[in-house]
């Protein structure tokens, strides 16, 4: 039998961009590092100049300026190509792909730039399905479910929450850098593995403590002693359903109230959405 997939050999993947849309945002830095299953670490790390004026709030979060991206960045033409290759290369391997919100932001970001610079998606330059991610906002979401915000700034379940929750120190100056943000990602995986891999009695005392919509029911035994493959599949249930849930939270103005939006749509395809072209010609 092989090692629980928490202990096994992860490519991080981590982009920082040019805005919040995935639809329009464009990459400026990524970083795909191996790590686990018992190898050396191995990091490649990519700048790059998007040739397009970066939205402000992007600029705040990473620091990198349209100036600096000028100056010092690879072409996207040149890097896109580059790190689709990279990623192909590690999808080929079997390695899973991991990272924060990777299927909900990053792997869409990644599609759309291939579609843009290459001509085709992600799944078409990689020549196969993606079939192996692990996204840590996903399985976090599901272990832990109805978190409340930590502040005004920080949410329930964006990275630094999401490591700290786990017991990870957090860097706030090195933090919305691909490079950390990635490596957090992967490191979140391994904790939130190592207690869905632990006797439920033997769990840590907050995660007793946690609400379900199971009652009594540990949601981390979703997440052990199943292969990456099924991680996967469940994955795309569990993001379908909180999509749903999300959708119809948002349509019900007791509960939303000023977020209250009776025509809300929430897409809660994983780990790749659709094209709003092609989304709109299946409806």
């Amino acid at each position: 039998m092989s090692a629980p997939w928490h202990v096994q050999r992860m490519a991080a993947l981590d982009f920082e961009s040019s805005g919040k849309d995935p639809e329009t945002a464009r990459i400026v830095s990524c970083a795909l590092i191996l790590v686990g299953g018992s190898l050396a670490t191995d990091t490649r790390t990519w700048l790059v100049n998007p040739g397009i004026a970066q939205e402000p709030g992007a600029i705040a979060v990473h620091k990198l300026t349209d100036e600096h991206l000028a100056e010092h960045g690879t072409p996207a033409e040149q890097a896109v190509p580059e790190i689709a290759k990279s990623v192909a290369e590690v999808v080929a391997g079997g390695v899973p792909l991991v990272g924060h919100n990777l299927g909900g932001y990053d792997l869409n970001l990644l599609d759309r730039e291939c579609r843009r610079h290459l001509g085709d998606s992600l799944e078409g330059i990689v020549r196969q399905p993606l079939t192996r991610v692990i996204d840590t906002m996903t399985l976090d979401r599901h272990a832990a479910p109805y978190r409340k915000r930590v502040s005004e700034t920080q949410g329930p379940y964006q990275m630094r929450t999401t490591a700290e929750t786990y017991g990870l120190p957090w860097d706030e100056a090195a933090a919305h850098g691909a490079e950390y943000d990635a490596l957090q990602s992967a490191r979140a995986a391994y904790r939130i593995g190592a207690i869905a891999h632990t006797r439920p009695e033997d769990r840590p005392a907050w995660v007793h403590q946690l609400r379900n919509r199971r009652g009594p029911y540990d949601r981390f035994n979703d997440l052990a002693f199943v292969d990456v493959e099924e991680l996967h599949r469940r994955q795309v249930v569990w993001a379908r359903e909180d999509a749903a849930s999300y959708q119809a939270w948002l349509r019900n103005p007791a509960k939303a109230g000023e977020k209250h939006d009776p025509k809300a749509v929430i897409d809660g395809t994983w780990p790749l959405r659709l094209v709003p072209a092609e989304s709109s010609e299946d409806q």
